[in-house]
């Protein structure tokens, strides 16, 4: 029987900020997460998922900052996952269907200032928004249907995490739920208001959580037991059990990212991947492939990263 890899030691962290009413993931309480020099190399599971959907879509992103018009569908996901996150800061008895729809507007109202969205960029008129925001409640339906949150009490919320690998790669993302039952052992939960991918489509989706697995893992020195993604879209739920060979693996994946992104950054050369997602893509008009241009590369000084997200 081959020995397990012996776990090192816990690396750098920074920006473990419990909620209201949580128990906080690590001993010690919250740690200020202090900014990052821009010429640190970081990644987070979005922009590497950005760069191995399209180079050229993470440069847009990563490099030139080029600002994205809100999709009615991607602000109604932050809506929904915002309503989740403060459902439990009441008592668990009153973790309710209508307790959550009621919490909407308010929730709303919340998103829209934080985020700087104005409902004139996302809809025509009043009752528009309104039909918008009432398509809320499908999905938190779906919610109670996955799961009873009066059974639960989340370790953490949207737990922000960051950790250092050996050669100076900074991990660091957002955590939508992190369960921590009697015996220590800890789940890692995430909430899609879309539909599951079709069966064998699943890596895109399981690669953010093995991202998440890692991080935790190099935090606290403990392996997640389970990565649960709730599809609040489709009414499912998949669960998986990661392993040290998993995320060592996972490890590697996203070292090597850095690596091909490094490399895009010295030549300069970011090159499109079109695919079926080009369609819904903000960057398609300043894109090569579809007769576009990119705008000149920002100086050669800056570097790409650090990023959340």
């Amino acid at each position: 029987m081959v020995e397990p890899t012996p776990m090192p030691a816990p690396a750098t962290v920074a920006g473990v900020a419990p909620l209201p009413g949580a128990s906080g993931l690590l001993a010690g309480g919250p740690v200020p997460w202090p900014a990052a020099s821009v010429l640190a190399p970081s990644l987070s599971p979005s922009r590497a998922g950005d760069f191995m959907t399209c180079p050229l879509l993470y440069r847009f992103r990563a490099i030139d900052r080029i600002p994205e018009k809100p999709s009615k569908a991607a602000v109604r996901g932050t809506l929904v996952h915002r309503v989740l996150e403060e459902l439990f800061d009441l008592p668990a008895d009153e973790r309710t269907l209508p307790a959550a729809a009621a919490m909407v507007p308010a929730a709303w109202d919340s998103v829209r200032s934080q985020d700087e969205i104005s409902e004139a960029d996302l809809f025509e008129d009043a009752n528009e928004a309104q039909a918008w925001l009432t398509s809320a409640i499908p999905l938190l339906e779906a919610y109670f249907r996955l799961e009873d949150p009066r059974t639960l009490e989340p370790a953490d919320r949207e737990l922000r995490v960051e950790t250092t690998l050996d050669g100076g790669l900074v991990l660091r993302g957002f955590i939508d739920r992190v369960d921590r039952n009697a015996a220590g052992e800890i789940r890692v939960v995430d909430y899609k208001t879309g539909k599951a991918p079709r069966e064998g489509y699943e890596q895109k989706s399981l690669f953010q959580m093995r991202f998440y697995a890692l991080v935790l893992w190099r935090i606290t020195g403990t392996l997640p037991r389970v990565l649960q993604l709730l599809y609040l879209g489709s009414e499912d739920t998949i669960r998986y059990t990661p392993t040290e060979a998993d995320l060592l693996a996972t490890e590697r994946k996203v070292i090597a990212l850095w690596a091909a992104i490094e490399r895009a950054h010295e030549s300069g050369d970011w090159r499109p991947s079109p695919s079926r997602l080009c369609d819904w893509c903000d960057h398609k008009v300043r894109c090569p492939s579809f007769g576009g241009t990119p705008p000149p590369l920002p100086g050669r000084e800056t570097t790409p990263g650090p990023i959340s997200g």
